[in-house]
């Protein structure tokens, strides 16, 4: 047999466990759950490797979970052993080694950004990084399994010290026991004893009573008292199985605390916070099921990485079938939970899924009713729907583009920022479409709109200044989804989405007809007086506008550039580019504030003349600026620069 090799951990693993070793954490009973998961999600996979693979040599029989502590002078172990799938080497390196999943960078930061211990113990969950867990509590930490299947098994073994052993052993049972050296009892950080057997029977009793798989532990049961004239019996040692196992879906909502739903969504999402909302359903008729979701509160780190996947675990007759079953649309990839069907086989597949019409009617019910469930949230308990929003807006806004069946009761439980709230309330403060268009100004037909990176930048946009004017509100969208959303969606109540960047915006609806006409002629005399102006921007900035033309929408600001009616705008560019797909450069009209000085000035300076050639450089800036104002990327940064330091240089002269 080989000599244990001993390996370093992943880079970013000994970042982690330094976390762990170290840890402020202050829940650390919350070790035992995540191994008691893990611990039930192999015996689930063997259950369902069995049902798939006929041939596979395992015992199904009594498959089951154990715990056993000890005491031996100072020395204290705790073993958590299982009977299920197991893990070869390679998987033991791969998942255990190394950081399955990176952006420990990132739960560095946060932590350094926790305000609390609360907020801290919340990462351990949402980072996936359960068994490091072990460390909080553990001086060493032993693993031993053998995959379902296989002949030999793997030991691993670490202190924590950024290295490990492992080795390839021949006597390991089938599954896997992680053996802990636990840490002292006695010490300033460390509550309880994870020797003790009371106490680590309140733990799965608090944690992971619902656990389908029985968890079992040798007790020592006292004999009967003897009767007279008997010596006394010897006690007994048995062993106990320490939680219920009953299915939380299948029991009615006044049956289940609060607390027990809490650690049920823990257990089957991997997370450490509590659920926003808990929602149950139960089909009976041609297609019966039981389901129980939960919206989170906190969003996962990976909740935008295209390996993300949604969090419903598929059940048939109690039985596990899968993790990560498609049952809900990619918009609602956040939501967790189970679904119990009655009808499907066992051996149902993927692919099966994909196909089978009880499973498209479960994805319909399921889909509406947490569509509808974010609307009462929105209704019911504004706070919680905020907090909500804020975690996962963006992705429920997919639906708006994805999902038309949906499209109407997706809008109406959404929410969006507007100038209806003052600058610095924009982002707490949110508003339904329904209320924009109650809020609608006299003669106001359309929902205007503007999107860009940032509110900040969306509100000192030159495209608001009429409108802000004008009292006339505006959503503000600064969510990447926005910018495909609006044209997906069109119009609302019969009134159409309008974007105040793009196209030709009458502001003046309010107005009576002897205004109108007063104001068009003022158009077409200003018209006249900049012709010359107009005319030569849009021949010297050909290449980068399609037209230079005043403006009724700027009050402030010299110019501004707008797009055609269905032109793609600035934001949609990059986000086309930094996608990889190739996009030609987009032409917009340059609109010019006729009451600007420097517009005013610049109309002189092209009236004679002989000055034209010299005016280049200022028209170059003019466009610049228009460009910059809208948060959009200038083609040659060094070269405007220069010609900006040379225009200043030349008015100091």
């Amino acid at each position: 047999m080989a000599a244990p090799e001993t390996m370093e951990f992943q880079a970013e693993t000994r970042q982690l466990l330094d976390l762990m070793v170290h840890s402020v954490y202050s829940n650390k009973d919350s070790f035992l759950r995540e191994l008691i998961s893990n611990s039930s999600d192999a015996l689930d996979k063997l259950r369902i490797e069995s049902l798939k693979d006929k041939d596979l040599d395992v015992d199904t029989g009594d498959l089951h979970i154990t715990l056993d502590p000890t005491v031996d002078g100072d020395t204290r172990t705790l073993v958590v052993a299982d009977n299920g799938i197991g893990m070869s080497r390679d998987e033991v390196v791969g998942l255990i080694g190394t950081l399955a999943r990176s952006g420990t960078a990132e739960l560095r930061r946060k932590l350094a950004e926790a305000k609390d211990a609360a907020a801290s113990d919340a990462l351990i969950g949402q980072f996936g990084i359960g068994f490091y867990s072990t460390f909080m509590v553990a001086d060493k930490v032993t693993l031993l399994t053998r995959k379902a299947g296989e002949t030999t098994g793997t030991k691993w073994e670490s202190t924590g010290d950024g290295t490990y052993t492992i080795e390839t052993v021949q006597d390991a049972p089938q599954g896997t026991s992680v053996t802990l050296l636990l840490k002292p009892a006695d010490t300033d950080d460390h509550l309880h004893d994870y020797a003790d057997p009371a106490e680590l029977r309140r733990l799965v009793k608090r944690y992971s009573d619902f656990i389908s798989w029985p968890i079992r532990m040798e007790v020592t049961v006292p004999a009967p008292p003897p009767a007279e004239g008997e010596e006394p019996g010897e006690p007994t040692i048995e062993w106990q199985t320490l939680n219920s196992g009953k299915a939380l879906w299948a029991r009615s909502r006044d049956e289940v605390s609060d607390e027990e739903y809490a650690e049920f969504y823990r257990h089957v999402s991997h997370a450490w916070d509590s659920p926003l909302e808990v929602v149950s359903v139960k089909a009976e008729g041609t297609f019966e099921y039981e389901a129980l979701l939960f919206l989170p509160t906190q969003p996962p780190f990976d909740l935008f990485s295209v390996q993300q996947r949604g969090g419903i675990h598929l059940y048939v007759k109690r039985v596990f079938i899968m993790d990560d079953a498609d049952l809900l649309p990619e918009y609602l990839r956040f939501v967790t939970g189970v679904v119990d069907a009655a009808d499907l086989s066992l051996n149902v597949s993927r692919e099966i899924l994909q196909q089978d019409r009880q499973i498209r009617a479960i994805r319909r019910r399921l889909t509406k009713k947490i569509v509808g469930t974010v609307g009462e949230l929105r209704a019911s308990r504004p706070d919680d729907y905020a907090t909500f929003w804020r975690g996962f807006g963006r992705v429920f806004k997919e639906g708006l583009v994805n999902d038309p069946d949906n499209r109407e009761a997706i809008l109406k439980a959404s929410a969006f920022t507007s100038t209806h709230a003052p600058a610095d309330a924009a982002a707490e403060a949110l508003t339904s479409i329904a209320e924009y268009v109650g809020r609608m100004k006299s003669g106001q037909d359309a929902i205007y709109y503007m999107t860009g990176e940032s509110q900040q930048q969306i509100r000192n946009s030159p495209h608001m200044e009429a409108f802000a004017a004008k009292g006339i509100e505006v959503l503000t969208l600064s969510d990447p989804v926005d910018e495909m959303w609006v044209d997906a969606v069109g119009e609302f109540d019969g009134h159409s989405f309008v974007s105040i960047a793009k196209g030709a915006v009458d502001l003046d609806a309010e107005r009576s007809d002897e205004e109108k006409a007063a104001a068009a002629a003022e158009q077409e005399k200003q018209g006249e007086e900049f012709a010359d102006l107009l005319a030569w921007l849009g021949q010297v900035l050909g290449e980068d506008v399609t037209e230079a033309r005043l403006s009724s929408r700027l009050t402030d600001s010299a110019a501004c550039l707008v797009g055609d009616a269905y032109s793609m705008s600035p934001q949609l560019e990059k986000l086309y580019r930094a996608s990889g797909q190739p996009v030609p450069h987009m032409k917009r009209a340059l609109e010019l504030n006729p009451a600007h000085p420097l517009v005013a000035g610049l109309n002189k300076a092209v009236a004679a003349e002989s000055e034209r050639e010299t005016l280049v450089p200022t028209a170059q800036l003019l466009y610049g600026l228009a460009l910059l104002a809208e948060g959009g990327e200038l083609k040659d940064p060094a070269a405007f620069a220069k010609t900006l330091a040379d225009s200043l240089a030349a008015g100091l002269d």
